[in-house]
């Protein structure tokens, strides 16, 4: 069902904008697109670091792009957030020639600019206000308690606030290393996974380990067992973490979604599983089962949901998702995190948050400057390429 929140004018819209995004935005563009007068959610992205016509006409150019993607979009509000002051005694507002690219790629769009507004370090105002300052010229610069019109407490925090990884403690990451590799060693054991070098458990000689003292602890762990059992039926297995309380993962189940989402054709499955469905997952692991096996094309259809094509995720089984993958890597050891957070990456992308979607492919980096995937969100962050679901209705 939708919300219908009628604003009487720009003060009350602007205290608005941040309940929208869920955040307070900084240092950035923010375009509110209308349908028949109503707004149909809203977009951020970077401000430019320049206010020339080589640096502002791309972006405007880019971001009146996004908005003709949108369905049904007419007409959009542009509110440019800024750690500048906005008194103008009678000049522009800060950014101005952004805007004015901004009106100009709108226009030879057919789309109209409903209100160009500026909130800045001790003020806010409109760019479509000239002439109505007390100096006769220029926009009138209001106070920025106007904002401050609804009794709900502040949104806190701007864009990038929320990436941090939970706590987790020293403790809990050593007993997942050991879950891990006593994991390691029951699928050597079940199906000839070759274990790490620092695996223990089984090592394919009974009598050697009976005629070694220190080696007869080193057995399988009947938990770490079931769990390698697990991997058979793998979309069943991410079906059921979904539901799995991710701030109280068991070692072992944090060491085994930590394997899976460390080998990029698991961690595939699961992403294309947690935005669709279970039988979506059967579908993609199948498939990647016959592209290893006998090269077969891999269907378009399930490739294209890592590009953001397809049917719009449910945004809720994403969030379960993007909390799950953030609890593994946390709780992982270090230099067994890098899977996890690309997962992290892709999903926080996938939900249209592209700051945290680069932050965590940075952490990606940081432990593996090759990861694959890492480097594909960062590619899509960089080219302020979204989702094309981003630009449909639910």
């Amino acid at each position: 069902m939708s919300t219908i929140v009628t604003v009487a004018d720009a003060a009350q819209f602007l205290s608005l904008v941040p309940r929208l995004l869920g955040y307070t935005p900084s240092r950035s563009i923010v375009l509110v697109p209308m349908a028949d007068g109503r707004s149909a959610g809203a977009m951020r992205v970077d401000l430019p670091p320049g206010d020339d016509p080589g640096t502002v006409d791309p972006v405007a150019s880019t971001i009146v792009g996004m908005m003709c993607r949108i369905a049904a979009v007419d007409a959009f509000v542009v509110i440019v957030y800024t750690d500048a002051g906005v008194s103008t005694d009678g000049g522009a507002l800060p950014h101005a020639a952004l805007v004015e690219a901004l009106s100009r790629c709108a226009e030879a769009s057919g789309i109209r600019v409903v209100d160009a507004l500026t909130v800045g370090a001790d003020g806010w105002g409109s760019h479509l206000d000239a002439g109505s300052s007390d100096l006769g010229s220029g926009p009138q610069v209001r106070p920025l308690d106007e904002l401050l019109t609804t009794t709900a407490p502040p949104v806190r925090g701007d864009q990038a606030s929320g990436a941090e990884l939970p706590p987790s403690s020293a403790a809990l990451r050593e007993a997942v290393s050991t879950a891990l590799r006593s994991l390691r060693a029951s699928l050597e054991l079940i199906c000839g996974v070759p274990a790490t070098d620092d695996a223990e458990g089984y090592d394919g000689d009974d009598q050697a380990a009976a005629d070694e003292p220190d080696k007869r602890d080193r057995r399988i762990d009947p938990q770490a067992l079931a769990a390698a059992c697990e991997l058979d039926d793998l979309p069943r297995l991410y079906e059921r973490a979904l539901g799995w309380d991710a701030g109280w993962l068991r070692p072992l189940d944090v060491a085994l979604l930590a394997w899976c989402l460390a080998r990029p054709a698991l961690r595939d499955v699961a992403l294309v599983q947690w935005s669709g469905d279970v039988v979506r997952g059967e579908d993609a692991l199948e498939a990647q089962r016959r592209w290893e096996d006998v090269g077969a094309d891999y269907p378009s259809d399930l490739a294209s949901v890592l590009w953001g094509e397809g049917p719009r995720p449910d945004p809720a089984r994403l969030e379960r998702a993007l909390e799950l993958c953030r609890r593994v890597a946390t709780a992982s050891p270090v230099e067994q995190r890098a899977g996890a957070l690309a997962a992290c990456a892709w999903v926080s992308w996938a939900l249209g948050r592209s700051t945290h979607a680069d932050r965590y492919a940075a952490m990606a980096h940081e432990i593996d400057d090759e990861h694959g995937l890492a480097a594909i969100v960062r590619s899509f962050v960089t080219a302020g390429h979204l989702p094309d679901w981003a630009f449909r209705g639910r």
